[in-house]
């Protein structure tokens, strides 16, 4: 590891993880001319808990980082094939004048690295197996809260170093070690997602829709909290998860395991699964959701992605607004290095409001909605019924509105946020 302990260089930028939120960062930073460094606690290719789909939004903020022929090697879908009440439904992706109308499974041991090394072959410097431990002294006269880089981990040797940096952004993900040692806390009040997933062989491996479990039920057929996925990996698996929100009662009292467990023997038969073999144990974890964690930026720090709660509560997606506010945290740092001023930073979390505020907060609402199982079940079964009312469903949830087309879905949508914004943000949270 190259020495950078202090009177030695000091980069432009120190990212603190190498995920979807990180490798982004790093990118758009290194694009932007700025010498950065980028941290990884583990060794790629890693796992990690999650769905392994990219939605729309991913996929253009992918090919935005010319990613879009690697993506072309894994399994494309063209929509949504949503089950509840004995009824089912496909939905294709929104026709959108910004985002594809496609989305890819990629799995995360493949997608990660292959995206931080596109950061690296931008110029970004990628240290493997290094965690950050906590935040380094700034310079003299810097102001306060400021930090000046990261005491660093190498994990293969067991020392420690530093790493000094003008601007950091922690991107450590969900858990953000690096995050809490800074004094970055999640705000109880927001909805936390859990989730648990894994994998099973399946002849349907390259379907072209993925699939939501709407009204999940045991193998007794009695309804059990949360939604169910399922995901055509392309390469003979599929990723088979179910997730729910702490806005259910008995939320902390669910065995997740035993979710999994009856989720995967009720899947739909034309899956044709094993519901006893998984080929690997599954993986859970928690979600911090709605923007609930921060503060979001320092005199020279930032938070991005899951380390910052940027979590969809509508379908627990956060791998599009991971790689989005990546970027746009590259954008502050490469303009306040450009500018030799700092300041420009402190515009970081109302930008993440003006994007992001306002449909969190109709978000949160719905959170609370869906934590009550008879309320969700009986609008599960209106909307099975109507194809134009879970199209617009569709669209909302995975946050595709188009600004400029004012048809139905879009205008319903209004009428929800012009009433979300008359509801103070205290009985959001209550």
């Amino acid at each position: 590891m190259t020495d950078t302990s202090p009177g030695h260089q000091v980069h432009d930028l120190l990212v603190i993880g190498g995920g979807p939120a990180g490798a982004a960062t790093a990118y758009w930073a290194a694009t932007a001319g700025l010498d950065t460094v980028m941290i990884e606690r583990k060794t790629f290719p890693r796992d990690k808990t999650c769905g392994d789909g990219l939605p729309p939004r991913a996929v253009h903020q992918l090919d935005e980082m010319g990613l879009g022929s690697v993506l072309e090697g894994y399994h494309r879908f063209d929509g949504l094939r949503a089950i509840a009440h004995g009824r089912t439904m496909e939905m294709a992706w929104p026709d959108h004048p910004v985002y594809p109308s496609h989305g890819y499974v990629v799995r995360r041991c493949d997608l990660d690295a292959f995206v931080a090394d596109h950061a690296v072959g931008a110029g970004a410097t990628l240290l493997q197996g290094t965690e950050g431990l906590r935040p380094l002294d700034p310079p003299p006269g810097s102001p306060d809260g400021a930090i000046g880089g990261a005491v660093v981990l190498d994990k293969a040797s067991g020392t420690e170093h530093e790493i000094r940096a003008r601007h950091v952004v922690i991107a450590d993900g969900s858990n953000s070690r690096f995050g809490r040692v800074l004094g970055t806390t999640r705000d109880r009040t927001y909805p936390m997602g859990m989730a648990i997933r894994g994998y099973f062989e399946s002849p349907l491996h390259d379907d072209p829709w993925i699939e939501s479990s709407l009204d999940v039920r045991d193998r007794n057929g009695n309804a059990i909290p949360g939604y169910g996925w399922i995901f055509p990996v392309g390469n003979g698996t599929i990723n088979v998860g179910i997730g729910l929100l702490s806005t259910f009662r008995d939320y902390r009292e669910v065995n997740t395991s035993h979710l999994f467990e009856e989720f995967a023997h009720t899947l739909p038969e034309h899956w044709q699964i094993d519901p006893t073999s998984p080929i690997a144990p599954p993986t859970g974890g928690r979600l911090p959701m709605a923007g609930s964690v921060g503060p979001k930026a320092g005199p020279n720090w930032l938070v991005v992605g899951d380390a910052a709660g940027a979590v969809n509560p509508f379908n627990g997606e956060g791998i599009d607004y991971a790689y989005e506010t990546g970027r746009l945290a590259a954008g502050l740092i490469a303009e306040a290095a450009a500018r030799g001023e700092d300041a420009v930073l402190a515009r970081y979390p109302d930008l993440l409001d003006e994007e992001y505020g306002l449909y969190f907060k109709v978000a949160r609402l719905f959170a609370k909605v869906i934590g009550n199982p008879i309320l969700i079940r009986e609008l599960t079964r209106v909307g099975m019924h109507s194809q134009p009312l879970m199209e617009w469903a569709l669209r909302v949830m995975a946050n595709l509105l188009r600004d400029e087309d004012r048809g139905a879905a879009e205008a319903a949508y209004s009428a929800i946020a012009g009433m979300v914004r008359l509801v103070p943000d205290r009985l959001v949270a209550s």
